[in-house]
């Protein structure tokens, strides 16, 4: 089921990548593309896809019938799982993450296999319907998930 932006998500959102290529540009770096794993049925999954383009992102969608087998083939903790899961510059980013945590992952450049934003909460990229909750990302690797930080909708709470 498709579900058109607001007005303020659609500003919202243009802001955001207008900023982001600003960014990008005067690093002088290329857009860069990810791949995005997702279920055929699963309507928040473009949501986030969308969110990430507008952000400047290169964003290929693959519908997959197994996504618990995409999921254990990155390395995806059980316990970090969402809806969809993208591989991006040596990365994995799982769920509703922020183009502003992903940029900042991809600025950092910290040791891990990703970044997560567990199941799927209200108000983050791509679940913008009722009322947003704080959520927390997490970095995580092989031996477990550690604190990214504390988020709200698409901005640090």
């Amino acid at each position: 089921m498709s579900q058109s932006l607001s007005r303020r998500q659609t500003l919202h959102l243009l802001g955001a990548a207008a900023g982001a290529l600003a960014a990008g540009a005067a690093m002088g770096e290329e857009p860069k593309k990810m791949i995005v794993h997702k279920s055929a049925t699963c309507g928040c999954c473009g949501g986030w896809a969308k969110h990430m383009r507008a952000a400047g992102f290169i964003v290929e969608e693959i519908n997959e019938p197994d996504m618990k087998a995409i999921k254990a083939r990155l390395g995806v903790p059980e316990k970090m799982a969402s809806c969809h899961t993208a591989e991006l510059d040596g990365y994995i980013i799982e769920g509703h993450v922020p183009a502003q945590a992903v940029a900042q992952l991809l600025k950092e450049r910290p040791k891990a296999i990703g970044l997560a934003a567990p199941g799927m909460p209200m108000g983050s990229p791509g679940m913008e319907m009722g009322e947003p909750e704080a959520y927390t990302l997490y970095l995580f690797d092989a031996s477990g998930a550690r604190d990214f930080g504390k988020w709200l909708g698409d901005k640090p709470a």
